[in-house]
C-alpha cells in the first residue's frame, strides 16, 4: 500500500502545488489543498482510508494553506474513516488552520493530535 499513495501523491505534486505520502496508516499532506488539489487529494485520502485499519494519521505540518474545499475533504475523509471502523487523526496541524477549526468549531469534531491550545492560539 505505501508504494499505490505514494506513487499516486507524485503525479499529484506535479499538477496541483499539493502533495501527499504515506501508507495507509499515516499520510504527510504537503503544499496547498485547495479546489485546484481536491479531487486527486480526495482520490489518495480514500485509498489510505479504504486499504487500512485502525487509525489514519495525517500529518499536516508541511501543509501551508487550505480553502473551504480543502477543509471539505478533510471533512470527508473524517466521515469516511467512521464508516470504515477507522478514526482520522490530524497532526501537525499548523497555527492559521488551527484558527480555522475553532472558528467553525470542526475542532470538536476531528480527533487533533494533542488538541488545540485555544487560548494559546494568537489572536487576529
Amino acid at each position: 500500500m505505501h508504494s499505490t499513495v505514494t506513487a499516486y501523491a507524485n503525479r499529484i505534486q506535479r499538477g496541483a502545488l499539493m502533495y501527499i505520502r504515506g501508507d495507509h496508516a499515516e499520510l504527510v499532506v504537503g503544499g496547498r489543498l485547495d479546489v485546484r488539489s481536491a479531487a486527486d487529494a480526495r482520490t489518495a485520502l480514500h485509498s489510505a482510508v479504504d486499504d487500512g485499519v485502525g487509525d489514519l494519521v495525517l500529518d499536516l505540518s508541511e501543509l501551508d494553506s487550505w480553502d473551504a474545499t480543502g477543509l471539505g475533504v478533510i471533512m470527508g475523509a473524517h466521515r469516511r474513516a467512521g464508516r470504515c471502523g477507522r478514526r482520522l487523526v490530524l497532526r501537525g496541524v499548523p497555527p492559521q488552520m488551527q484558527r480555522l477549526l475553532v472558528a467553525t468549531r470542526l475542532h470538536r469534531i476531528l480527533a487533533i493530535e494533542g488538541g488545540i491550545g485555544v487560548e494559546s492560539l494568537p489572536r487576529v
